[in-house]
């Protein structure tokens, strides 16, 4: 009996993370979507731009989570951590956040090989658009 339960909290578990998988890979293909015709691209376009946005968008994702846990720590230090401490955490999420700007400013010279300046600016609300209207989305489900 004690196999059974625990054969089935481990269906029940993986059974989880495949919908969840599943949930990000279809959040993913509406994201690409509204990004595409957003941005109206062209079939030449498409796969150049998308080889690059992803490669920027996967090295953003990495600095959005330092610049979230980061703000997670200041929270949690304010009341426990001295000032010092405190500081080093703050120096390094501006640092976090700069290089954010640093990583478009790096990419922006390889979307414009691709897409036109107009398009880029697109990209930047089309992703704002997108991410407000997931969270929307979500705050709607939860209530």
């Amino acid at each position: 009996m004690k196999h059974l339960l625990l054969v089935l909290l481990l269906l029940t578990g993986s059974l989880g993370r495949v919908m969840a998988q599943n949930d990000i890979q279809k959040i993913e293909s509406q994201k690409i979507g509204y990004i595409t015709n957003r941005l109206n691209l062209t079939t030449e376009q498409a796969p150049q731009f998308w080889a690059i946005y992803n490669d920027y968008n996967g090295k953003k994702k990495e600095l959005n989570r330092k610049v979230r846990q980061l703000t997670g720590e200041n929270s949690r230090q304010g009341m426990v951590a001295n000032d010092a401490a405190v500081l080093s955490n703050l120096k390094e999420l501006n640092g976090a956040k700069q290089k954010l700007g640093d990583l478009d400013d790096e990419y922006m010279p390889r979307f414009l090989k691709v897409i036109s300046p107009t398009q880029l600016q697109e990209l930047y609300k089309a992703e704002r658009n997108f991410n407000r209207m997931l969270l929307e989305k979500l705050n709607s489900n939860q209530d």
